[in-house]
């Protein structure tokens, strides 16, 4: 099993076909949207393929480490042309094929008149372990 993370975009990400902004969406399609996530997940953790996942705010900063005892250097919030993240899923499967299949699926989600919005997703493996040298004895 691999573990990847699929990344929602706000923006930042290819225009998707459907492309009308959240904000912009009746209440009834919101609802659908997140029924389909949810229903998405709740059918991936019952064949053990889903790890967690989360919705996020529009809202952030960028905050980075600005020397020994100075208070971190943020810039934020956001601006306008920097790239967000939507929310993230994090799944666990056999391999590279599945997790772009899911991301596929996931990138279904009906958005604007109900219609899937086919939006871009980033799927990212998880960093392992590198692997291991055997050590080498020297015989004298």
């Amino acid at each position: 099993m691999a573990k990847y993370l699929l990344l929602k975009h706000y923006r930042g990400a290819p225009t998707p076909v459907n492309d009308v902004p959240m904000d912009q969406w009746t209440p009834e399609e919101i609802s659908a949207h997140i029924q389909y996530m949810n229903d998405f997940a709740a059918r991936l953790e019952k064949t053990g393929e889903f790890v967690d996942g989360q919705a996020l705010a529009p809202e952030g900063a960028w905050v980075r480490y600005d020397g020994e005892g100075r208070p971190p250097v943020t810039d934020g919030p956001f601006a306008e042309t920097k790239d967000l993240i939507a929310g993230w899923m994090i799944i666990d499967v056999d391999d590279y094929d599945r997790a772009v299949e899911l991301a596929g699926e996931l990138s279904a989600a009906p958005g604007a008149g109900g219609k899937p919005i086919h939006e871009w997703l980033e799927v990212r493996p998880f960093l392992t372990a590198p692997p291991t040298i055997p050590e080498c004895s020297v015989h004298g």
